[in-house]
């Protein structure tokens, strides 16, 4: 509900701020509810009927940019798995967690995912921002896709740390998510819970998607491949 709210102010404020154009940052996570993305393109629809209310807020943020009203210029980007130096969330979490015992892979983790290095991120935000029609959607990644266990190990050793083989059934993760979810939207417990629907979803769920419409209509190209980010993280490693 934060992301929609946030994205209405926004919205408002470029408005009153005689902006021109906005340019929303979006994420496959608007297209989910609990089922893979194989091969997914611009066309998948949106899912504000989530069950998971990250993938909920996203999907009804994006219908806010698309159906605002006519004279402020929209477009959206959607990156996926956005990685690489100055990382404060996703990299360090996934250390954090490794480094204290409390990693472990949801099934094999052998799925195959898309990743956006910060670099290819932001030359498709300039992109569509500058040669994008409005209320245009693009995805835009790294190109390609890659084996979900393998990019995190990858991402986990440039910070020295060798991620564990332990492991539990998609299953019992997916019940832990929603029983985690459940009580902590009904009880005042501090905190998040320790596994959510979405994180489940991530985890263990195949999401590979195409960027052929980036590259027709905004010329876009991956600027950065996987292998120079991994080493421009070992190499700034502390």
């Amino acid at each position: 509900r934060i992301n929609v709210q946030g994205t209405r102010n926004v919205l408002r404020a470029a408005r009153d701020a005689g902006a021109r154009r906005l340019v929303h940052v979006g994420t496959e996570a608007a297209l989910l509810a609990g089922q893979p993305l194989v091969g997914a393109d611009e066309s998948a629809p949106l899912r504000p009927d989530s069950p998971a209310l990250y993938a909920w807020s996203k999907a009804r943020a994006e219908i806010e940019v698309i159906t605002s009203p006519p004279g402020l210029e929209a477009v959206v980007v959607r990156p996926r798995f956005v990685w690489g130096l100055g990382d404060t969330t996703l990299l360090p979490q996934i250390v954090g967690q490794m480094r204290s015992g409390q990693w472990a892979w949801i099934g094999d983790g052998r799925h195959r995912t898309a990743t956006t290095h910060v670099d290819n991120t932001v030359e498709g935000l300039v992109l569509a921002a500058t040669r994008g029609r409005d209320r245009g959607v693009w995805f835009v990644t790294d190109g390609g896709s890659v084996v979900f266990r393998d990019f995190v190990t990858a991402l986990a050793r440039t910070q020295g740390v060798e991620p564990p083989d332990r492991s539990v059934p998609r299953a019992v993760a997916r019940a832990v998510g929603v029983a985690g979810e459940t009580l902590w939207g009904t009880l005042p417990l501090p905190g998040r819970p320790p596994l959510t629907r979405f994180a489940t979803w991530v985890a263990s769920d195949e999401c590979t998607i195409s960027i052929a419409r980036a590259r027709e209509e905004l010329g876009y190209e991956p600027i950065r491949t996987r292998e120079e980010g991994l080493e421009e993280l070992a190499r700034s490693a502390p």
